[in-house]
């Protein structure tokens, strides 16, 4: 783990995000899920501050590992992943329009977060270590 030093905060914000499909259909295979991975990279473009630490899928829901700053809200970001790989996913993939014929989004509505975090000895450390270095910012060893 590693702090990430922005112009005005430091932070290590770290994300387990779960998105499920749509009525737990089960189509993500493994073509379809090299497809997602290459979508999720794709938003780096725009969002180049965000990182994907590791993505997991299974044939009904995505893992997403990931560092999100805090200028951003956790729902705006699953939000935007959701739009994102939903739109291209029923563009690469027709079968998807057969599987949601009505035209409702491929995901479920809600998702599942957690944060994964630093532990708490090592956040005494940073407190107690704060002003003993030029730059006002205490260099942790992970």
């Amino acid at each position: 783990m590693r702090l990430i030093k922005a112009a005005h905060s430091v932070y290590q914000t770290q994300y387990h995000i779960v998105i499920v499909t749509r009525f737990r259909r089960e189509w993500i295979n493994d073509g379809v899920a090299a497809y997602l991975k290459d979508i999720l990279q794709g938003t780096r473009r725009f969002y180049p501050d965000w990182e994907y630490i590791k993505t997991g899928t299974d044939k009904d829901h995505i893992h997403i590992h990931m560092v999100i700053p805090p200028k951003y809200a956790v729902s705006r970001v699953v939000e935007i992943i959701k739009s994102n790989t939903s739109t291209a996913l029923k563009t690469k993939f027709p079968f998807l329009k057969q599987v949601y014929w009505r035209g409702d989004g491929i995901w479920s509505v809600g998702y599942f977060v957690s944060t994964v975090g630093i532990d708490e000895a090592l956040i005494r450390r940073y407190v107690a270590e704060q002003g003993k270095e030029d730059n006002g910012q205490a260099k942790l060893v992970w």
